[in-house]
């Protein structure tokens, strides 16, 4: 009987220490897959703050977010296009992440600091 409370206890923290673990790699991740509408910096080619949200807002550096289409998702990169029809990427993995905590529904992530798509301070994602 000791024995298996032993293994069962073992499995339990083998468990809870993956899970921590999975949860952490995922945070600050933007989840998306081609033809989803997400809401990205609208500065075009030459803005570096890779804003990308599930609801629309302002970006990091500013600017009112636009409205458009994943493309494709591809080697850490989600695709899109913007109003000129040329193609851009931002990196789906954020520097920082919307601040509003567990069950965010606006999912916004940013190379550069700001507030999300549910006006929330963004808060540096934790490696």
């Amino acid at each position: 009987m000791k024995k298996i409370i032993v293994v069962v206890t073992s499995l339990l923290c083998v468990f809870a220490v993956a899970s921590a673990f999975a949860a952490k790699s995922s945070a600050g991740l933007f989840k998306a897959k081609a033809g989803d509408t997400i809401y990205v910096c609208g500065c075009g080619a030459e803005c570096d703050c890779g804003t990308l949200s599930q609801k629309p807002g302002t970006c990091g550096c500013g600017k009112v977010l636009v409205e458009t289409k994943v493309t494709k998702v591809e080697k850490g990169l989600v695709y899109y296009k913007l109003v000129d029809g040329k193609e851009l990427s931002a990196p789906a993995k954020g520097k920082y992440m919307c601040g509003c905590g567990k069950g965010c529904k606006c999912t916004t992530v940013s190379q550069k600091p700001g507030k999300c798509g549910c006006n929330q301070e963004m808060v540096k994602v934790r490696k």
